[in-house]
């Protein structure tokens, strides 16, 4: 069975909101596994890195500054499908197009302040998890409830 892994990161206005709890639970009762997680505050030249692939559009200077302005929560999750079951869980970039019963579709009305990053592909995790996580921050355990996950 494959497994994948994908950063999602609970952003400064979600963690501002008291969130991350919720947002943690949400992946947990999914049936996904935490595999690495901390709870800081990224410089802007992180971001510039993480958000490279945005430097061109006209949001992206703020946005950066935006991500460092307070503390954040970056996880690695794994699990089966985790990349494209994730970007479901949190709903759509622009909160007013996600559905009730999505993270932003929940919890959300600005675009600005949409409370959580999610990696929207497989190559993009493995940059996003690499670039947040050292190896050895990264953990590989059994959940004792993964027979009743997994077939």
């Amino acid at each position: 069975m494959v497994r994948e892994r994908t950063f999602i990161a609970v952003k400064p206005d979600g963690v501002q909101r008291g969130l991350t709890g919720e947002i943690i639970k949400r992946f947990e009762a999914k049936g996904f596994k935490l595999v690495g997680m901390k709870f800081m505050q990224a410089t802007e030249d992180h971001l510039k890195k993480h958000y490279a692939d945005l430097a061109d559009k006209p949001f992206y200077a703020g946005l950066c500054k935006y991500m460092s302005s307070g503390p954040l929560v970056a996880m690695c999750w794994e699990g089966t499908g985790v990349v494209k079951t994730a970007r479901t869980m949190m709903g759509e970039t622009r909160p007013a197009d996600s559905k009730p019963g999505t993270i932003r579709g929940d919890f959300c009305i600005e675009v600005g302040r949409n409370i959580i990053h999610g990696s929207d592909s497989v190559e993009s995790a493995n940059k996003e998890v690499a670039l947040w996580f050292k190896p050895e921050e990264l953990f590989s355990w059994t959940q004792s409830n993964e027979t009743w996950i997994y077939e």
